[in-house]
């Protein structure tokens, strides 16, 4: 049965029933409207929804005003923040632009600087290779003016030593004994007498 049939079936037995209003359900509970409490209840209900929003009024309204009151403040506090945040971002974001643009002109400097010092290096190098390569040319002549003249030196020795030990053999193949006797017997003369 749907709820518009039940309140009509209602509100015909109120009529029907007549000018005394007291009805009994099924239950055996007797009242006199079956929209209406008792005037006693209307009385006691009404009182104490009185009371209730009354204390409600009087000790939770403050207490809601200052909570409501509070998260209005948390609120505008966060929203100052937040602008506050927003402008410093502001500030630090134009900051990092105009370093970004200092540090371009500073990169550029610090290549030309390098290039720079890369140049008077390169011209170091190069002038301290020349001076290297002088060294060793005149090192290297001086070597081979010695080498010439060590082996010029050494050939003369050699082809006298050579010379001589020919001269000895000859001399020795060609004087037989009676003519070195002779000669060594001369030049024992000739020592004693310069002596």
């Amino acid at each position: 049965m749907s709820l518009l049939t039940a309140a009509v079936v209602q509100i015909g037995r109120f009529v029907a029933e007549g000018d005394d209003g007291v009805t009994v359900d099924g239950e055996g509970i007797v009242t006199h409207s079956p929209i209406l409490p008792e005037a006693s209840e209307i009385i006691y209900g009404t009182l104490a929804s009185l009371i209730i929003f009354g204390l409600l009024f009087k000790f939770a309204g403050p207490a809601l005003k200052k909570g409501l009151a509070a998260r209005t403040d948390k609120i505008q506090k966060e929203l100052d923040s937040a602008a506050s945040d927003k402008a410093s971002a502001t500030s630090e974001a134009a900051d990092i632009r105009q370093a970004k643009g200092d540090i371009n002109a500073e990169r550029t400097r610090l290549l030309a600087e390098a290039d720079a010092q890369a140049e008077i290096m390169v011209g170091d190098f190069h002038r301290r290779i020349d001076e290297e390569i002088a060294e060793l040319r005149a090192r290297a002549t001086a070597d081979i003016a010695t080498g010439r003249t060590r082996g010029s030196d050494e050939l003369r020795a050699e082809i006298s030593r050579l010379s001589s030990a020919a001269a000895d053999q000859a001399v020795a193949e060609s004087i037989d004994d009676a003519t070195q006797q002779d000669l060594i017997e001369s030049f024992i003369a000739k020592v004693g007498a310069s002596a």
